[in-house]
């Protein structure tokens, strides 16, 4: 399941690609239009400044922008800032990998079905941007 900490994440992309050519949006206008609660939309959005999707600008006419090309950012890639690993176990994860307590990468029928389903779930997730969830 997307944590709701990822949903946020994506209603407040898929907002400020929408206003992307009327300049920077304060914060509050963002949780009160995505309902999102703002001291949660704070840190969501310093994340994805870190990251340099977003930049912001501070003063009159300040908030935050896009600093990047959303037809070049993944939903994958925002996925794994905001939330982490995409795979549903850490021993069939791209990035985050982890050998899974008790488990036999070799004999593990649900390892071999898990990564089929990372690879389905990655085709779609690396193919589709931010240009695809503007509402």
């Amino acid at each position: 399941m997307l944590s709701k900490k990822s949903q946020y994440a994506f209603r407040a992309l898929s907002y400020l690609v929408g206003k992307k050519n009327e300049g920077p949006v304060l914060i509050s206008d963002i949780a009160s239009e995505k309902k999102i609660p703002v001291k949660f939309l704070e840190n969501i959005l310093l994340e994805l400044k870190k990251a340099e999707i977003l930049d912001s600008k501070k003063g009159k006419g300040g908030g935050y922008f896009l600093n990047t090309d959303p037809a070049k950012v993944s939903l994958a890639r925002i996925i794994r800032l905001v939330n982490g690993p995409i795979a549903m176990i850490p021993c069939v994860s791209l990035n985050f990998h982890e050998q899974c307590l008790n488990c036999n990468q070799e004999h593990c029928g649900l390892h071999d079905v898990l990564i089929e389903v990372r690879d389905a779930s990655l085709a779609i997730l690396e193919k589709k941007t931010l240009l695809d969830i503007i509402d």
